[in-house]
């Protein structure tokens, strides 16, 4: 896939480094923090980039607007404000700077958890009341020697645990994707949430708000903790089920929380912010000067490595681009949608299950950008996978191949088809089998059907597949029939008995004269533009 991200529009405000790195990567932009909905419908559709914080919403609408979009860069964590579903959909990268905010984030965290343990917010309004006499119930508790519960080990729960033990908190936490052994080396004893929850005096979330984390903290987890258990939020809001929480507090099963974040924002009742029991800010998590800065420079710059095509960082749904930027390997992209496209154009449908194997020890990374492109490459052969004018490439093609059922294996052997070093063959289980390589960076046919080609048929421009019966006109018969076109190649199989495969390379659409010439020459035929 091209990206030539020659404009970007900055909706939301971020640090003017981003502008300048850009400005001077050659990328023209347009920073406009006050667009409404309607305005930014309207502008939209003039740039390649996005660059948002949390206050734009990149809804569905807006993403199908824009036209020419290849990529949406969130300046920060979450991206709960971008419809993800929809990017992926018509292949636009959504990317995040996953580590810009990690230290303004725990550093917030480590306060909330101070405050609460200390009702350091109402000492601060009793004394700006002159209320000196409510110090008598305003007695906290030390952190030293309690059990700190976190939600969430990645790079901000990592930072939390290594701060709040040196207060001499004992840190132990749950992580469906950090191993225990990791976790271990930075002091958290990892177990399930339902260990977790009985031994913690205070809990800390750093999680996404997805389906499996939307409400984790509820009326049954507050049950099953310590009476006068605290909870923190710095991630997102949801996670903690605000209704039970104010339950818990008025009960005193929670002894106090630390707000950060909110299910609406603003939130639509203050009633919880506004609890004597909570101390609560208004998501001020990523902000401070380092921070906004930090994100700023690495969206930027993460921008503009991408359209260099020096590296993919920070892309949440484009697992297949990673190992994709190299020249070398998008010539191997380039000719997994091609060998895609000639199964899709000769092959038929699938079983539901395509078999790629990758041969030769270069192509042992390549599994998940070959098995994307080649999807890519055979999904557009059908009319209903690139509908409504979306392009298909490796960010949308396993999205819609899984849609459809269709699955993709793909394997590696180090044996590979001599004299090249590496190839890669599509298989669609008993319709289709057809090996290839790049040859100076260009897809060449090595085998079609079991035959292989003495000299490679080039896969590129206009191209014309056909089978016919061997007879020692053949070739003779085919270059007749195409006789007054610019025909640039013309390639049989092997000679071996029964039917053989020819490959036929136009440098302009042949006209429908020498098609009808050729169909009388030929058992079958497709004609695929690469």
């Amino acid at each position: 896939m091209s990206f030539n991200l020659s404009s970007v529009l900055i909706s939301d405000e971020v640090d003017q480094k981003c502008v300048k790195i850009l400005e001077e990567n050659g990328i023209k932009v347009l920073k406009n923090s006050k667009l409404s909905k309607e305005e930014l419908l309207k502008e939209i559709p003039n740039y390649d980039g996005l660059i948002v914080r949390s206050a734009t919403k990149v809804t569905a609408d807006v993403i199908a607007a824009g036209k020419k979009l290849k990529i949406i860069g969130r300046a920060g964590t979450g991206v709960d404000n971008i419809d993800c579903n929809e990017a992926t959909k018509r292949g636009i990268i959504v990317m995040n700077t996953p580590g810009g905010n990690t230290l303004s984030a725990a550093e917030l965290t480590c306060t909330l958890i101070c405050c609460v343990s200390r009702n350091v917010h109402s000492g601060d309004r009793a004394m700006k009341e002159k209320k000196w006499s409510e110090r008598k119930a305003l007695m906290g508790s030390e952190l030293y020697g309690k059990t700190l519960g976190i939600v969430g080990l990645g790079r901000i729960g990592k930072e939390v645990a290594l701060r709040m033990q040196s207060f001499g908190m004992k840190t132990i936490g749950f992580d469906p994707i950090i191993p225990a052994e990791v976790s271990a080396e930075f002091g958290v004893q990892s177990m399930s949430l339902e260990e977790l929850w009985p031994l913690v005096d205070f809990i800390t979330v750093h999680t996404p708000l997805i389906p499996q984390t939307k409400n984790l903290i509820n009326d049954a987890v507050f049950a099953k903790c310590k009476k006068g258990v605290r909870v923190i939020n710095v991630a997102r809001g949801g996670i903690i089920d605000e209704e039970a929480l104010l339950r818990a507090l008025e009960s005193g099963q929670c002894g106090g929380a630390g707000l950060d974040v909110f299910t609406s924002e603003p939130p639509a009742d203050f009633t919880l912010a506004q609890h004597p029991k909570v101390v609560a800010t208004p998501h001020l998590g990523a902000s401070t000067s380092e921070a906004q800065e930090r994100v700023a420079v690495e969206i930027a710059e993460q921008f503009v490595d991408l359209a260099k095509g020096k590296k993919l960082f920070g892309a949440i749904n484009a697992n297949a681009m990673t190992n994709a930027l190299s020249e070398e390997s998008r010539a191997w992209v380039t000719l997994g949608q091609r060998l895609g496209q000639l199964a899709g154009s000769i092959g038929g449908q699938t079983t539901g299950q395509i078999k790629v194997t990758a041969c030769g020890a270069s192509l042992k990374q390549a599994g998940s950008y070959l098995s994307a492109a080649v999807l890519a490459g055979y999904l557009v052969t059908k009319q209903q996978a690139g509908g409504d004018g979306i392009i298909l490439n490796l960010v949308n093609a396993p999205a819609m191949a899984k849609e459809q059922n269709l699955q993709v294996e793909i394997s590696n052997i180090d044996k590979c088809c001599r004299p090249y070093s590496a190839c890669v063959t599509v298989d669609l289980g008993g319709g289709f089998k057809a090996t290839g390589t790049t040859c100076s960076g260009g897809s060449v046919l090595l085998s079609l059907q079991g035959q292989d080609f003495p000299a490679p048929a080039t896969l590129s421009g206009t191209t014309v597949v056909f089978s016919a019966a061997d007879n020692a006109q053949l070739l003779s018969a085919v270059s007749g029939a195409v006789a007054g076109e610019n025909v640039t190649s013309l390639t049989l199989s092997a000679a071996g008995g029964g039917d053989r495969w020819g490959v036929v390379n136009f440098l302009a659409p042949p006209s429908q004269k020498s098609i009808d010439n050729l169909k009388g020459v030929v058992k079958a035929m497709s004609a695929i533009s690469f």
